[in-house]
């Protein structure tokens, strides 16, 4: 078993005969070295900008010319158009496999679903604001200035034109009443 380009010498091929390590190994760095940033360029773009699946099928290419290598020379430039059309190939396949099965998932879609967070916070929405339809005109829109918009009792005054201790006072029980209806409702805040 192969791990390291470090290993040198002759095995055995596929077909029983020996093949030189040494000899693979400098057919395939010949062969990126010359044409690999040419065609995983050429492979992403075939592929829409898929810059990981353009590598494997560079790969698969490369491992093409590495099996015809007793045919093919990695130094002249009529391997790059049998590359080229090696990796056509490829991508054409990969094509029509994904048009005759069905499409796959894709976790992106997942992603979409809301959370146990997301959920949590639309459900308590959902209580507060079936809660506040419970109050009276007044409460809600007292509740709206203080609470909501964050205005103070003078400027919560001025707008609505009422006194800032009827302000205070409606504040006080609009709170108290939406309370009780959140606690009807079983929401304890």
């Amino acid at each position: 078993m192969r791990h390291s380009t470090a290993i040198r010498g002759s095995q055995r091929d596929r077909t029983g005969g020996t093949r030189d390590t040494a000899r693979d190994e400098a057919f395939v760095r010949a062969v990126y070295d010359k044409h690999g940033v040419f065609l995983l360029r050429m492979t992403t773009g075939l592929l829409r900008g898929d810059s990981h699946q353009a590598q494997d099928l560079v790969q698969e290419a490369v491992l093409r010319a590495w099996q015809n290598a007793d045919i093919l020379d990695p130094e002249a430039e009529g391997i790059r158009p049998w590359l080229v059309t090696v990796i056509r190939n490829l991508v054409i396949d990969g094509y029509r496999a994904r048009k005759a099965r069905p499409p796959e998932t894709v976790d992106t879609a997942l992603n979409d679903l809301p959370g146990p967070e997301s959920t949590e916070s639309a459900l308590t929405k959902k209580v507060v604001r079936e809660a506040l339809a419970d109050l009276t005109l007044q409460h809600r829109e007292i509740l709206v200035h203080v609470e909501f918009l964050d205005q103070s009792v003078a400027r919560t005054a001025q707008a609505l034109g009422i006194p800032p201790g009827t302000v205070k006072s409606r504040t006080h029980l609009a709170l108290r009443a939406l309370r009780t209806a959140l606690a009807e409702r079983g929401y304890t805040p």
